[in-house]
């Protein structure tokens, strides 16, 4: 497929087919995708996007379904890009968010699309951004994403949306959990859903203390919703449509046309060496820490660089670990596909052969485009 063959005409006149084969051509990066992505984006920039992300199973696809219905009521034209987790065996996912929303998929007015993670991290596809740029060039009103299942530190969403919406169902837990930096606070609006369980008014009480006691500078409203009944969706699409026209649309836009601030010392030195290799026109892959158990001789967030022959400049772990990365980097390249890595011991493993305490490091590694 190439971009040839799908008209701009017909994504901004409604085709849904030639939206559905463009959608396809930037999310497995096609030849003829970037191109696509160019011509489309002086339409860009007039819908309304909306980050939905939180814990799996607080209801987000149920919650994202009677918001379709309520948007529609007020006359706007919808497009959902639901983010599925992959599988780590296969590869594949389920993609089966659509069904909780059925009752609306149909609708012209509404165009719903389930992609796959396909490993990557912070709750969204790679594509992702791209893909909500085409929604918005085909016109429609409201764009909603739906993250992956989410953890504390899961937000990506956070720099595609404008509103940022947050999902939190009843029994978040001790009081403790409310109160975490993490995903928590970069909610525009915080939703309770689920509002007719029990636990719900404790929920509710855990999250306005923690906007009290973090003196945000800034209001974030909490909704209370049962989404299966249709309570409290009104409600939040007020909110979310008061939101709007205070921040106003296009962040992710805007903060891609921000020049990035200089870095400097060892990361500058990386990012210096990555200019430099993508200047002489080899492939370059970058590697970076995750997620770290134990001891680790890296921090979370540390950065490898490596090039197609096989030079490297930073560091995510040492040793025979440091090896293995460079020589998945080096495949990375080769196929475009990234990949997640783990190394290290458990603790079980550890005290098997008498050490106190175990170690693993985490490493995902992806092509530089």
């Amino acid at each position: 497929m190439k971009s040839d063959d799908i008209r701009i005409e017909d994504i901004r006149a409604g085709s849904r087919t030639a939206l559905a084969r463009a959608l396809s051509l930037i999310e497995n990066d096609r030849p003829g995708a970037a191109h696509l992505e160019a011509a489309l984006s002086p339409h860009c920039g007039r819908a309304h996007v909306l980050g939905i992300t939180g814990a799996p199973g607080a209801g987000k696809s149920t919650l994202i379904g009677a918001l379709l219905g309520e948007f529609l009521w007020r006359g706007r034209t919808v497009a959902v890009l639901a983010v599925d987790p992959s599988s780590p065996v296969s590869g594949g996912a389920v993609l089966g968010d659509r069904v909780r929303m059925e009752e609306h998929a149909a609708d012209d007015r509404v165009f719903v699309r389930s992609v796959s993670a396909r490993g990557h991290l912070g709750g969204l596809a790679r594509a992702t951004g791209r893909m909500v740029d085409l929604f918005d060039a085909a016109g429609f009103d409201i764009v909603i994403v739906e993250t992956v299942g989410a953890g504390q530190s899961d937000v990506a969403v956070r720099a595609v949306a404008d509103t940022a919406i947050v999902v939190c169902p009843p029994g978040l837990g001790d009081d403790l959990q409310a109160i975490k930096a993490g995903i928590l606070e970069i909610a525009d609006i915080l939703v309770v859903s689920k509002c007719d369980q029990p636990a719900a008014e404790r929920t509710v009480t855990d999250l306005t203390s923690m906007l009290t006691m973090r003196g945000r500078g800034r209001t974030v409203p909490v909704v209370r919703t049962a989404a299966g009944r249709g309570e409290g969706i009104a409600e939040l699409v007020d909110r979310i449509e008061q939101h709007g026209a205070a921040a106003g649309r296009g962040r992710r836009r805007r903060e891609a046309a921000e020049p990035p601030a200089p870095a400097g010392g060892e990361a500058g030195e990386l990012l210096a060496q990555v200019h430099a290799w993508r200047a002489a026109g080899q492939g370059v892959a970058l590697a970076t820490v995750v997620r770290t158990w134990g001891s680790s001789p890296r921090p979370e967030g540390s950065h490898l660089a490596v090039n197609g022959a096989g030079a490297f400049v930073g560091s995510v772990s040492g040793g025979c670990v440091e090896g293995a990365v460079v020589s998945e980097a080096q495949a990375v390249i080769a196929d475009g596909k990234p990949r997640l890595l783990e190394f290290g011991v458990s603790d079980e493993q550890a005290w098997a052969v008498g050490l106190a305490c175990g170690g693993k490091v985490q490493v995902y590694v992806e092509r530089v485009a």
